[in-house]
């Protein structure tokens, strides 16, 4: 049962303070003792946990043997339904619950076309009374073929939109959701016009995107209309043009919900005509926050998310904003988040943790106040030994406000520390937080202060800050990574010659360019599946930069892609390598192929230092199994102890504070 404090006043959660990241009057502790790699390996049972629609059913995904299974389980009975397994040369990507007896999910392989490396996405209906299969797209016949852009009400059919090679803009196909059901075209595509939008009744009624430095928008204002152009901005003008995604178009109606900066600059809800293109009120806006989603029930605005330090939302019901303070009440000093709830409110799934505590999922039932624990995500850690990060700021060179997190050891004094930067992947739209990080506290509790800098072109922080990063990967989004590094050694945390990159992704890829570009700063680096060739991850996947962004901002990099990225790709500097990498990639990665790390193994055969390598079998872009995270976190922490070596650990206070 929850504690009594269910049903407490609502209270709207208050951003957390970018603060000043070392105390130098608090007193040194005791070093918590050494945790075991397994243990941050360790993963829960299960991930990505849903409700269906009636809550009479809780779906998710495991690992067995390797192979990710997809699982539908009954709620009252707690009796496994159905499990289903992927081809085991597919990536998951995502699913989605679309009425209480179909399901769509997301995946993605790797291919060829015309001789170049391609990720091709594809859609599999799940018929869950039967337990049916029923694959929407073939492999090979669409490049882009999970991107759905509306759902039937009545679960019947789903508007996709549809790209077919790498050289074609996408096109809007109508699938009916049932097996060998009927497929037609109803939008043709339109040069520089990467992103359609439908109203809730299913008709498309918007085009957008960016071709040769143009924002160019075709609306219609019914289904018998044609798609006219009603905006073409350059990219220099000053315009609310160039500033918003579309949430939803409402049918009969020229009205509905955009997502655009306003005059304080932060991207706000906002209701608008796309007919007149004015904005007719603001829905809600945070003062300091990005909103970076808005969730819909019956086509209106049911909740607005948004990344403070934290996770946050905004729920527009005051009686859901009640209940989910009452939530964050009872279960004391974690972040409360509601991943999943039940059509009508009576089911709902609450994850509790914070960033120094991997967290539980519980299953909530409101009528009878009783909260049942599902699973706990890394159950052998213990999480009173972790560290803390904490909020940081500098400013870059230019003048530019950075914000970051800082994760300190524990027992450890903060000075001269060696330190490792953690650029994240994406880059762009996307950002790091305050949340649980395994390899953040892994190497935090080896005696590493942990830098994690949210340089230019990171998500939440507004349009002006995005706009910082456009055209910048390997240039001054990478200076941001070098004044993280120098900030540190200001502030007298780290150590200037004990200073390491370490990432994941694009973070690999900057980890490499950070040694490559500036061997001077760093002592080492190491990538998992970093790009190691900008262009050819380009032509593999046109939005692998720009994923995690706002719709326009995806169209952006994607219509124009990245300037000039020959010359700071790894790949034309690699023969010149002088400093130690840890080089380590998947076999089986989809996202990043393995052939970005096979042609930069190869251009570093004769380079001063050759990288040492780690390739893991079956492995992709993710981990699969804790042993598969165990051996990447145990080649990363010998890597580092080989050529960045931590300090001793003190035995005692006192030994930790003499001179």
């Amino acid at each position: 049962m929850l504690a009594s404090g269910i049903g407490g006043a609502a209270q709207e959660p208050a951003p957390t303070p970018v603060a000043a990241a070392t105390d130098a009057r608090a007193p040194l502790e005791l070093p918590p003792p050494q945790i075991a790699i397994k243990d941050f390996a360790g993963r829960s049972a299960f991930w990505d946990g849903k409700l269906s629609p009636d809550g009479s059913k809780f779906s998710y995904l495991r690992r067995k043997d390797g192979n990710t299974q997809f699982i539908i389980a009954d709620v009252s009975t707690r009796k496994l339904v159905h499990a289903f397994g992927t081809d085991p040369s597919d990536q998951f990507e995502w699913y989605n619950w679309v009425s209480d007896d179909k399901l769509l999910f997301s995946v993605s392989t790797a291919g060829t076309f015309m001789g170049e490396d391609v990720r091709y996405t594809r859609l599999i209906l799940v018929d869950v009374t039967t337990g049916v299969m029923s694959p929407l797209f073939g492999r090979t016949n669409v490049v882009e073929g999970d991107n759905v852009i509306h759902y039937a009400e009545d679960g019947s059919y789903i508007l996709v939109s549809i790209q077919k090679t790498i050289y074609d803009y996408p096109s809007v196909m109508r699938h009916e959701l049932m097996p060998d059901g009927k497929v037609t075209t109803v939008q043709q595509p339109r040069d520089g016009v990467w992103n359609w939008t439908a109203d809730n009744n299913g008709v498309v009624r918007m085009g957008a995107g960016w071709l040769d430095g143009r924002l160019k928008v075709y609306y219609r204002s019914d289904a018998t209309g044609e798609l006219k152009l009603v905006a073409r901005v350059k990219e220099s003008e000053k315009t609310t043009d160039r500033y918003w995604d579309a949430v939803q178009i409402l049918g009969g109606s020229d009205e509905g919900y955009v997502l655009s900066e306003g005059e304080t600059g932060r991207v706000g809800l906002r209701r608008y005509n796309f007919a007149t293109r004015e904005m007719l009120e603001t829905i809600y806006e945070h003062p300091e926050w990005d909103i970076d989603s808005v969730g819909l029930k019956d086509g209106q605005p049911y909740a607005a998310y948004y990344t403070a330090d934290r996770d946050e939302v905004h729920y527009f019901d005051p009686a859901v904003r009640k209940q989910h303070a009452a939530l964050r009440k009872a279960l004391g000093d974690v972040e409360v988040w509601v991943p999943s709830r039940a059509k009508d409110g009576s089911r709902m799934l609450v994850y509790a943790g914070n960033e120094a505590d991997p967290g539980v999922l519980y299953m909530y039932e409101p009528a009878g106040k009783i909260l049942k624990e599902m699973a706990q995500y890394r159950p052998t850690l213990d999480f009173q030994a972790l560290a803390s990060p904490k909020p940081m700021q500098y400013t870059a060179r230019d003048g530019a406000v950075i914000r970051g997190y800082l994760t300190l050891p524990r027992g450890r004094e903060a000075k001269g520390l060696p330190l490792i930067i953690m650029p994240h992947g994406g880059p762009y739209g996307i950002r790091d937080k305050l949340t649980y990080n395994d390899e953040v506290q892994l190497l935090a509790n080896r005696g590493y202060a942990v830098l994690q800098p949210n340089f230019r072109g990171s998500g939440g922080y507004g349009e002006a800050f995005f706009e910082l990063g456009t055209g910048q990967i390997g240039r001054m989004m990478q200076d941001d990574l070098d004044d993280a590094m120098d900030w540190a050694v200001k502030e007298g945390i780290a150590d200037p010659a004990r200073v390491c990159v370490v990432g994941g992704s694009y973070g690999g890829y900057a980890a490499m360019w950070a040694v490559l570009r500036n061997p001077e700063r760093y002592r080492c680096a190491a990538s998992w599946a970093g790009v190691t060739d900008l262009e050819k991850q380009l032509r593999y996947d046109s939005q692998s930069f720009s994923r995690g962004g706002y719709k326009r901002w995806r169209d952006r990099v994607r219509g124009q892609g990245v300037a000039e990225v020959k010359t700071v790709s790894p790949m034309g500097h690699a023969a010149k390598l002088n400093r130690p990498l840890l080089l380590a990639h998947g076999t089986k990665d989809i996202v990043v192929p393995f052939s970005q790390y096979n042609m930069f193994e190869k251009a570093t055969r004769e380079a001063p230092m050759r990288p040492q390598t780690l390739v893991i079998k079956d492995e992709g872009h993710s981990f699969s199994t804790s042993e598969n995270e165990q051996q990447w976190y145990e080649a990363l922490t010998g890597f580092l102890a080989k050529h960045n070596p931590p300090d001793p650990a003190p035995v005692t206070v006192a030994a930790a504070s003499a001179p």
